[in-house]
């Protein structure tokens, strides 16, 4: 059975152009059902696990916290996300467990097969979370697709555009200068596309176009895949460019390649990452923290 059961020739156009909705039946696995759910848990490596909590206000970005699990078990990590308001992320599950690894090459695959698109740097990814919990406005540097596996989730996706995002907002972060996060307003909601993500719905959106989410009240399980192309590199290389000229007070635009300046800032990208020019800003979370002391509501 494929993975996504509306391919048409429209959404084959428009994959990682455009932000677009599709079906698919990953849902349908067991490998999402709760004692898949505790075994992934158990296997993934414990120092990789991220553990959040947040506020309730979607503009108070400031209120994301990191935390620990600890040595709790797999069914404890699943009791405390249905318990709490908690966010597990498990980054790069491709990465540690074979059949996650398996469930990669297989989305891909069929990508690739139905747009011709190739991708690479792929990082599947696990998120379990609460009740109400959030993602606060902010954005990515490659390419995303969030699939919906258990509950309700709320996706607000916005134009690459000020004054949703600005150059040079995209650029710090490009630069890793600053966090993904962005300041947010509540009038910005009215340029949003918004898709109400359900068992079996997937939304992939424009590269660094901005976005937030909130979940329903019910625990939630979502897939996300980033990757990139060749196309989403070479932009990403052109904005770090962009960055490190706007430095020395130039005012860069983002060219597409073939443009001869977006080749000149790839290759101006590439020294100046060699070179070290760029300091990033350390952008990891400590702890602030531990599941084991009590479950975050």
């Amino acid at each position: 059975m494929s993975v996504i059961t509306d391919w048409t020739p429209a959404k084959a156009e428009a994959f990682t152009r455009e932000t677009i909705g599709f079906e698919h039946s990953l849902h349908e696995r067991a490998m999402f059902d709760d004692e898949g759910l505790i075994s992934l848990l158990d296997r993934y490596p414990r120092e990789h696990l991220g553990v959040f909590t947040m506020g309730h206000d979607p503009v108070d970005w400031k209120t994301w916290r990191a935390g620990s699990a600890g040595d709790l078990s797999g069914e404890q990590l699943l009791r405390a996300a249905m318990d709490g308001r908690i966010w597990l992320n498990l980054r790069h599950t491709n990465d540690f467990l074979p059949e996650y690894a398996e469930l990669e090459r297989e989305i891909f695959a069929e990508a690739e097969a139905q747009t011709g698109v190739r991708t690479f740097k792929r990082d599947l990814g696990i998120l379990i979370s609460s009740a109400n919990a959030q993602v606060f406005y902010h954005l990515d540097t490659p390419l995303v697709a969030l699939w919906q596996l258990r509950g309700h989730k709320t996706a607000w996706v916005y134009p690459v555009e000020s004054p949703h995002v600005t150059p040079e907002q995209i650029e710090r972060v490009m630069l890793k200068e600053t966090p993904e996060q962005i300041d947010f307003r509540r009038d910005m909601d009215a340029a949003a596309q918004v898709f109400e993500l359900t068992p079996g719905k997937m939304v992939t959106w424009r590269q660094n176009a901005p976005h937030r989410i909130e979940n329903g009240p019910m625990l939630n399980v979502s897939l996300s895949t980033e990757f990139m192309t060749m196309a989403a590199a070479m932009r990403a290389n052109v904005i770090f460019a962009n960055g490190v000229l706007r430095k020395a007070g130039i005012q860069p635009r983002i060219q597409s390649v073939p443009h001869p300046a977006a080749l000149a800032k790839v290759g101006l990208a590439r020294v100046a990452k060699a070179a070290g020019l760029v300091k990033p800003f350390e952008s990891k979370l400590s702890p602030s923290f531990d599941l084991r002391d009590g479950i975050p509501t």
